[in-house]
């Protein structure tokens, strides 16, 4: 059966109208403190952890598709979940997420089994639990936002879309209409007890240009082009359940309150830089050569915000009669999400045109917010020094406390307490785990 495949990358077009302004001053740029620990066993990739109290890490390798527990001297005390797909801790087909649970406990979220594996503190498999259906590929971080639990309990996260309720473009020769993903994204916030899930907000996602191609076998594949500069909000959950909403157009930060409340702070003061036409078409065959060279070497799945490892997907199969059909008998496209593929599974590339980027950079790109231990927000802007990402580092009132960069080819993959930092380096073609010190 001849099959139509669509499979959107969430890199998209967009525009951006931000003054080129620094009204306030801020911070000096500086480096992060001392490497303090240096994880001797290399994985695959490092694309998120979970620092425990007792100073232990669960370390997730979403390329080597491994949940790895580590000491904290950072040498590997047990593989908690693998590849073994006889055992009970298999890791699953698809990149999964670890997220926070009660105390020292964590879930493991597998998109392939719609399921959460509870893992206690000493780094066993407790129980499995039921994810809500589709929603569990937006689970697993990355361009997603990270999910977590805010204090009442309730699991936060950004919901897939709603394909049912797409807007679709015409078909054409037979074809099944294309669906049209929306530019907005609701925030949810989900009761594992009751199954009861609550919309928190919208917030502006990237817009996605679709382009339509024939494959050789006669079916059709619709790919959405890469952007290297998607414009989109980006979102974290604090400690205290304050919901922080990014704003990529004039980047400030909306405050959303547990009780509803929305409160604003005022714009971040950044050096936004212009992007001329010839400036345009540099960047872009700059980007498609180092996203080439990303694919053909496996990076797709390292941890990074915006880059490599902030690649997510959704992808859409009809079979050549078109969708599938509910018993309802409304459209039911098989949907899924991925967040990192092998080289040779990923769509082919394509870009879009220099003209469709912004005349300015946008100060971030999604993915691109952490939360440490203290409730500050760690944005990796697109301000360069040295060839080397600024991060901005905002508190709970929207001021710019610290501006911090790290060490060369590190990425920020979280937070530890005492002011300690865990970062991801790539290393001829394997990746290990680093601590440090904020200071």
């Amino acid at each position: 059966m001849k099959k139509i495949v669509i499979s959107v990358i969430v890199f998209a077009a967009g525009a951006i109208a931000a003054p080129p302004c620094l009204s306030q001053s801020l911070p000096p740029v500086r480096q992060l403190g001392p490497i303090t620990a240096v994880a001797h066993d290399s994985m695959s990739s490092v694309s998120g952890m979970r620092a425990l109290s007792n100073g232990r890490l669960l370390v997730n390798d979403i390329v080597g598709r491994r949940v790895l527990l580590l000491d904290s001297a950072l040498t590997l005390v047990s593989v908690v979940a693998d590849t073994t797909s006889a055992t009970a801790n298999a890791y699953g087909t698809r990149p999964g997420g670890l997220i926070a649970f009660h105390g020292d406990s964590t879930l493991f979220v597998d998109p392939g089994s719609l399921s959460m594996l509870l893992i206690d503190p000493n780094g066993k498999i407790a129980r499995v639990m039921a994810a809500r259906g589709q929603d569990a590929g937006f689970l697993v971080g990355g361009p997603f936002g990270a999910a977590g639990f805010d204090p009442s309990g309730k699991l936060v996260y950004r919901a897939p879309p709603n394909f049912q309720a797409l807007a679709r473009s015409p078909g054409a020769n037979g074809l099944p209409p294309v669906p049209q993903p929306p530019e907005s994204a609701a925030i949810v916030r989900f009761d594992l007890a009751s199954r009861k899930l609550d919309t928190a907000t919208f917030f502006k996602t990237p817009k996605i240009v679709m382009n339509v191609t024939r494959s050789a076998d006669g079916g059709v594949r619709v790919i959405s082009s890469m952007n290297p500069l998607p414009q989109g909000d980006d979102w974290a959950l604090l400690p205290d359940g304050t919901i922080a909403l990014v704003r990529t157009r004039d980047f400030h930060i909306d405050w959303l309150a547990p009780t509803g409340t929305v409160t604003s702070s005022p714009k971040i003061p950044f050096p936004w830089e212009r992007l001329t036409d010839s400036g345009k078409v540099a960047f872009i065959d700059s980007a498609r050569v180092a996203m080439e060279k990303a694919r053909a070497s496996g990076q797709f799945g390292f941890g990074g915000p915006g880059g490599p490892g902030g690649a997510g997907g959704i992808q859409v199969t009809f079979g050549a009669a078109g969708p599938a059909r509910d018993g309802g008998g409304a459209a039911r496209p098989n949907v899924t999400t991925t967040t990192a593929a092998p080289p040779g599974q990923l769509p082919p590339l394509q870009m879009i045109q220099p003209t469709e980027l912004p005349d300015y950079k946008p100060a971030f790109l999604p993915g691109s917010t952490r939360v440490d231990a203290d409730g500050n927000l760690w944005i990796r802007t697109t301000h360069n020094v040295d060839a080397r990402p600024v991060y901005y580092v905002i508190n709970s009132k929207g001021e710019v406390v610290d501006r911090v960069q790290l060490p060369a080819n590190r990425v920020l993959v979280g937070f530890g307490s005492g002011g300690v930092v865990y970062l991801a380096v790539r290393d001829a073609g394997t990746a290990h785990l680093e601590r440090a010190r904020v200071r």
